[in-house]
């Protein structure tokens, strides 16, 4: 069987993370190409001189990132799993959450990436849109006009509107990369602006977005976007100034 693993693991505490590594990089690189069979693994042994149990732990590390599937009987093994844009959204919002929560980004900073992202699909949107975007965002106002209406069910219900405005714009790509910033800045922004925000007019810019986006009005659906952006921006900063008032008056005290 040809090797399409150019060299030897490189020296590491973790040689299965190593292992894994220059494997995933071979996938990447399409040395190793969708539904390819990995050697087996007493050859990957072999080849990086290492134990079976390094080269089964390494190959769990790639399952777990989709990137291979196993299979049993006398045609199996491990094989180069084709990964869907569906599948990868999950691990990217999750990189993206922990990105923005364990790092110094700034409300507006947030802020303004969220909206300008979203912002650049409002024009393949407005050309793109179906009938079920638009009732999944008709179907989501109706919603965040429930009266009780949790704040956890209002943030679910404010993802999935602009998840629907992005996937509008027919791209996979744009889709994707655009999931870290609707799935994963939008929530942790929906929770410093719950307590002061007004949902009735988060509602009637949701409307109006919705009801250009039927109307394929590109430069009105960037408009609201840009007033919902400047909102969203006013409400953060007024919240989180009124926590640090909070927090200077409980020091002096």
């Amino acid at each position: 069987m040809k090797n399409h693993l150019d060299a030897p693991v490189s020296a590491s505490p973790d040689l299965s993370a190593s292992i894994a590594k220059d494997i995933r990089d071979a996938i990447i690189a399409g040395r190793l190409i969708v539904d390819e069979r990995l050697p087996s693994e007493a050859e990957l042994a072999e080849q990086f001189s290492v134990s079976r149990s390094t080269v089964r732990e390494a190959l769990k590390r790639l399952a777990a990132q989709s990137l291979i599937r196993t299979q049993r009987g006398a045609f199996g093994g491990a094989f180069v799993r084709r990964l869907s844009y569906t599948e990868a959204y999950g691990q990217h919002v999750t990189t993206s959450t922990l990105l923005l929560s364990m790092n110094d980004v700034s409300f507006d900073v947030a802020c303004e990436a969220r909206f300008a992202l979203e912002r650049a699909c409002a024009e393949m949107a407005c050309a793109r849109r179906t009938p079920d975007h638009l009732a999944t965002m008709h179907a989501e106002i109706t919603r965040q006009k429930t009266p009780g209406l949790t704040d956890e069910a209002w943030c679910a219900s404010d993802v999935t509107f602009h998840r629907a405005l992005v996937d509008a714009a027919g791209n996979p790509v744009l889709s994707y990369q655009l999931a870290g910033a609707v799935e994963a800045m939008q929530p942790l922004m929906n929770m410093i602006t719950f307590t002061a925000r007004s949902r009735e007019r988060i509602i009637a810019l949701h409307g109006g977005i919705a009801s250009s986006l039927e109307a394929r009005d590109a430069p009105a659906v960037t408009a609201q976007l840009e007033d919902l952006a400047q909102y969203t921006s006013v409400l953060g900063r007024d919240v989180l100034a009124a926590r640090a008032a909070r927090a200077a008056r409980e020091t002096r005290a």
